[in-house]
């Protein structure tokens, strides 16, 4: 299992690396600014999406 500082530097990579720089901040300072509660944002995330889908994604995105 990573160290918590090998997970923020793997975020923050990801976040640089599909975002960019400037999207990646505006990102940063949007969770930092507001409250957010990961729990309930992932209850309505994949409301329009089959179990079966969500799981074809899955794979497909191991994959690339």
């Amino acid at each position: 299992m990573r160290t918590e500082a090998e997970i923020r530097q793997k975020g923050m990579e990801a976040l640089l690396k599909e975002l960019g720089d400037v999207e990646a901040e505006i990102f940063i300072k949007n969770l930092i600014r507001e409250p957010f509660d990961y729990t309930n944002w992932q209850k309505d995330l994949w409301n329009d999406k089959s179990v079966q889908e969500i799981s074809s994604n899955a794979d497909k995105a191991v994959k690339k």
